[in-house]
């Protein structure tokens, strides 16, 4: 994943704008984009700072608190498929997908194994 330019870089960049040179201008003699220049000009109007956004991060699981308590309980009561599982989960509402679900039970070591027959 990339960096972000630094904050000084994007300081000089609006200092230069300030003194009168075009957005263009500046991007050639910086080698950035000319649009980072505008955005910079906007983020600064905008919030008054240059700093920059947060870059990825973590994004909270869907299936924790109350529903992860469900979950075990129905994973424990009997047999189940993780299909079965996310088809439950969106008949009480909840949008999740059987990657999220096998992830939680797996995590949880939650499983059901299948009986073979003897046959």
């Amino acid at each position: 994943m990339t960096r972000p330019y630094s904050e000084d870089l994007r300081e000089r960049a609006l200092a230069r704008f300030d003194a009168g040179e075009t957005i263009r201008s500046i991007g050639e003699a910086l080698r950035i984009s000319p649009s980072c220049v505008s955005k910079w000009r906007r983020l600064k109007r905008e919030t008054g700072s240059l700093s920059p956004g947060q870059i990825g991060g973590h994004k909270p699981r869907v299936l924790s608190g109350e529903l992860a308590e469900w979950l075990r309980q129905r994973c424990r009561s009997g047999p189940f498929t993780t299909r079965g599982l996310t088809a439950e989960l969106a008949a009480r509402g909840v949008k999740t997908d059987r990657r999220a679900v096998w992830v939680f039970v797996r995590a949880e070591g939650l499983s059901f194994k299948k009986k073979h027959s003897a046959g």
